[in-house]
């Protein structure tokens, strides 16, 4: 019996699951970060041994069982990183096993997209999109967040909107109710204290306060709803530029969202589908219905030369139930 091995490594969680060729599930792992930025690559390394071990043990198989696989790495963002990363997929000692690495958003894409290729927007904590064509060509953004101009998760809603609150003092801009919300969120006296607060780090309002703008925005707040559509149109936006690189545009193809932003829903999903739809009318969105992993595991069945398409129901409905995964 064949057995393939997918991974899925993360700035906060990682992943490891093993599945027959028949698409069941039977051994699995999970620890925390395990990207070489967020740990370095000696702990990086350390935890992809834990988790596959920990898949291995469970499945109660040995290594040569192991006839391919796929990693997703966060932080695998440029040529650059590939060395490294070959380096600690090698010391698990899978000998020539064939594998297909690439980053995170990969995994996610191949486990959302029903024919395995589409493009997958990302939006939790920050933001990322890949793409890959039925060839097997992948298409990117830099990954990199604001930084270099790339908007739409959490972090950046919440930016946007303490601006807003810093042009509602300074009356560059509209009177908002986000202003006395994120003054009771932070715990500051008023808005100069919060934002004096935010600047001289005394005050920390984080990703974790993106819920509250989509509640005001819900509420009516004009300006919480600007930015929730425009977080929108810039998650859309990133799509438009993979299916531009890919050449996707006369395709119909799925548009995978994967991430917890998402659960703010129309306000922000209808102006992404607008978006996307204006350079790519026959692009379908739909939502991350099974663990990334599982997108690694299927890599790994493509790099075998397996043809997962048959296995692919029963392996997402196998994972759910193994991982505990709640679409």
């Amino acid at each position: 019996m064949r057995y393939f091995l997918g991974i899925d490594i993360g700035n906060s969680k990682s992943h490891a699951l093993i599945a027959d060729a028949q698409g069941r599930c039977v051994g699995a792992g999970q620890a925390g970060p395990g990207s070489w930025e967020a740990v370095g690559w000696e702990q990086a390394q350390q935890l992809l041994h834990d988790i596959v071990n920990q898949a291995m043990a469970q499945a109660g198989i040995p290594r040569t069982a192991i006839a391919g696989a796929g990693f997703g790495y966060a932080g695998y963002d440029w040529p650059e990183d590939r060395p490294g990363h070959e380096k600690i997929i090698a010391s698990l000692g899978f000998g020539n096993m064939p594998y297909i690495l690439g980053n995170d958003t990969l995994v996610g894409l191949v486990a959302g997209a029903a024919s395995g290729w589409g493009v997958v927007i990302v939006a939790g904590t920050s933001n990322n999109c890949c793409g890959r064509d039925r060839n097997g060509r992948v298409g990117r953004v830099t990954g990199m967040g604001s930084w270099l101009g790339e908007f739409g998760g959490a972090t950046e809603i919440v930016t946007r909107a303490i601006q807003a609150v810093a042009a509602d003092w300074t009356r560059r801009g509209p009177h908002t109710a986000l202003s006395t919300a994120l003054v009771e969120r932070a715990g500051a006296r008023d808005v100069p204290d919060l934002l004096a607060g935010l600047v001289r780090h005394r005050y920390s309002l984080t990703a974790a306060t993106a819920p509250l703008i989509f509640q005001l925005a819900g509420a009516g707040d004009p300006v919480a709803q600007e930015i929730i559509t425009w977080a929108g149109t810039e998650l859309g936006s990133l799509a438009v530029g993979v299916i531009r690189q890919l050449g996707l545009a006369e395709d119909s193809f799925d548009v995978v969202l994967s991430g917890s932003t998402y659960r703010g829903g129309a306000p922000l999903i209808e102006p992404l589908r607008r978006t996307v739809q204006a350079v790519a009318p026959a692009a379908r969105l739909v939502q991350l219905q099974a663990p990334p992993v599982v997108g690694g595991v299927l890599l790994g069945m493509e790099a075998a030369g397996l043809d997962a398409s048959p296995m692919r129901p029963n392996l997402l409905t196998s994972a759910n139930e193994l991982l505990d995964f709640q679409p």
